[in-house]
């Protein structure tokens, strides 16, 4: 029994932590949109505006979103093929886990007839909050001032005071929903 709770432990923990690192992805499109046809791009201020996050959040989303455009062969431009818009929502996450590991039964002889009461062991109850936020990122045709294309991440969001690891998990949500643009390469694989 000890021994498993050994090896429970950590992998408890591996699994708490790459929880908190995912990112879920889905991406959704205009199936008539001619995704080859849009070569630049400018950024919507009025739509990133309206993003209620912090400017200082918004230029590090507008700055990764640019790494990822232009790494997909995108140029910025005056007169863009597509507009790029994001916006953003978070929740309050609260998690509570009842720990309890042991042994007891019900009052009386039950499951363990040397356990009189309600229950022994160890452990007990934890509860944990965090901050879930989605990151939106819509491409819009120019043109035609209709949205072509929106990919969401979700994910935790830690209020970390390390602004480098704020920025570089920034990046991580840009990259994986840009990663699902164009959708034809997307569904390809």
């Amino acid at each position: 029994m000890k021994n498993i709770k050994l090896l429970g432990l950590p992998l408890l923990l591996l699994v708490f932590i790459t929880s908190c690192s995912s990112v879920s992805v889905l991406s959704d499109y205009d199936q008539k949109a001619d995704f080859n046809g849009y070569k630049s791009y400018a950024f919507y201020k009025t739509g990133i505006d309206k993003a209620q996050i912090s400017d200082l959040d918004k230029k590090r989303i507008l700055r990764a979103i640019e790494t990822e455009m232009s790494s997909r062969g995108f140029v910025k431009s005056e007169a863009p093929d597509i507009l790029v818009s994001i916006f953003t929502k978070e929740q309050e996450r609260v998690d509570v886990y009842n720990n309890n590991y042991g042994w007891g039964g019900a009052w009386g002889w039950g499951y363990n007839p040397w356990a009189w009461g309600p229950g022994f062991g160890w452990g007990g109850t934890s509860v944990s909050a965090s901050t879930q936020g989605s990151l939106y990122i819509d491409l819009i045709d120019n043109k035609t001032s209709e949205l072509v294309w929106q990919g969401k991440g979700v994910g935790t969001l830690s209020n970390t005071k390390n602004i480098a690891k704020k920025e570089e998990r920034i990046r991580e949500f840009v990259s994986q929903i840009l990663e699902q643009y164009p959708p034809n390469a997307v569904a390809m694989k």
